[in-house]
């Protein structure tokens, strides 16, 4: 049931993104959802999670398959890892995390399409999208809070 309760998020999350736009720029709002379950549910599910996330927006983005189910990966194992094992949880460490992860998480899906399919964009223009969607997702940090304990 929980499962079901993710694939419709991520499906919704996926119709969000497509309907904003900023500058003729998207958000990158499914790297929220894959560094919430790497901070909320652990390593091995928030890995988990975040390749199923990456998988259907592989899917549904019509390109080469596989850029983003590395990148929301190890977004999901990534986050986990850094909030269980060196940092304490504060709103202003959750937007500077959030940020770098999505920067992280648009360069790997830009790089592997540049090697593996064809280059989406020019270095300049990619690096103000990845800048502008890190930017956007940095306020989305203050509500992300790890599991108890952390």
């Amino acid at each position: 049931m929980i499962y079901l309760l993710w694939i419709a998020l991520v499906f919704l999350t996926v119709v969000i993104q497509a309907s904003l736009s900023i500058f003729d720029i998207t958000p990158n709002l499914t790297v929220v959802l894959a560094f919430y379950a790497g901070i909320k549910h652990g390593d091995i599910k928030g890995m988990f999670i975040g390749s199923c996330i990456g998988m259907i927006e592989d899917i549904l983005s019509g390109t080469i398959f596989g850029p983003n189910i590395l990148s929301k990966a190890l977004v999901g194992y990534t986050s986990s890892f850094l909030y269980s094992r060196f940092f304490m949880w504060t709103p202003l460490l959750g937007m500077i995390s959030i940020s770098l992860f999505t920067f992280a998480d648009s360069f790997v899906v830009f790089l592997l399409r540049s090697i593996f399919n064809r280059m989406p964009a020019g270095s300049g223009a990619a690096f103000t999208i990845i800048l502008i969607q890190s930017l956007f997702n940095a306020p989305l940090g203050l509500f992300l809070r790890p599991k108890k304990g952390c």
